[in-house]
């Protein structure tokens, strides 16, 4: 922990995907800040939760559900609004970025990605919109694979381009409630899965030639920007996307 943001000390925190990859380093981090964290995921996470217990003292709450069925989604977060009080912070974590031919794909292709990548996002943050008292933050993880226009995953790069533009329209309706809605946008993070399905030498090492930084990103690189707009310290920052990508792409 290179930061402490105290006023992250028993705050409630839901995230999606909080079991694996970066989601897990965020489930980690939080609590290590004293937070009270809730997460979902489709597999079981018992090992995980049992490891954080022994790490921290404070175990998360883990709640086993498919994002895709907002019904469950949504009575999940209920479930962790009982256990930890009203919501403070939610991160929409969970994604899935298959790579397809784009003249392959098909409608339930199509469906069920932005099923994942976009409708669970929206209706999460519908969901915490209602139980965050009075105020709270939203955190949606996006790509730079759209700031990119990346081939060969053309669902996932489109809904991550909807991801920005929802996180802006929402922070524009929910600002006079003060909720604030921001995104970040990571670059090629390096987790498991990534190192199993599509990571391979020659492709790692072109895409660090990508980065001005010359180290490869892993999950524990998001903590540090998830838990500064997640903190007081962002006070008045919503509607922004955060690219931390080691400097591949430019905004501004």
């Amino acid at each position: 922990m290179n930061a402490t943001f105290h006023d992250l000390k028993g705050a409630s925190v839901f995230i999606t995907g909080g079991g694996n990859g970066i989601g897990a380093a965020l489930t980690d981090g939080f609590l290590a800040q004293g937070a009270q964290v809730a997460f979902v995921g489709r597999s079981d996470a018992s090992d995980f939760v049992q490891k954080m217990g022994d790490e921290h003292g404070t175990a998360p709450c883990f709640i086993q559900c498919d994002i895709t069925d907002t019904p469950a989604l949504q009575a999940a977060m209920d479930q962790a609004v009982a256990a930890h009080g009203p919501l403070n912070v939610l991160v929409n974590n969970a994604a899935n970025d298959m790579r397809y031919d784009a003249t392959q794909i098909s409608e339930a292709d199509w469906d069920s990605q932005h099923a994942i990548n976009a409708k669970a996002y929206f209706f999460a943050c519908q969901k915490a919109a209602a139980l965050m008292a009075p105020k709270g933050s939203i955190i949606n993880y996006s790509s730079i694979t759209y700031l990119m226009g990346l081939a060969g995953m053309v669902p996932y790069v489109t809904a991550n381009a909807g991801i920005t533009g929802m996180t802006r329209a929402l922070a524009r309706e929910w600002g006079p409630k003060g909720i604030r809605v921001n995104a970040i946008a990571p670059g090629w993070v390096f987790t498991e899965k990534q190192e199993t399905m599509w990571a391979t030498p020659a492709s790692k090492a072109a895409f660090l030639e990508k980065q001005c930084l010359q180290e490869f990103m892993r999950p524990e690189d998001m903590v540090g920007g998830t838990l500064f707009l997640a903190s007081s310290a962002s006070a008045m920052m919503t509607g922004q996307t955060i690219v931390i990508d080691a400097g591949v792409v430019g905004t501004g």
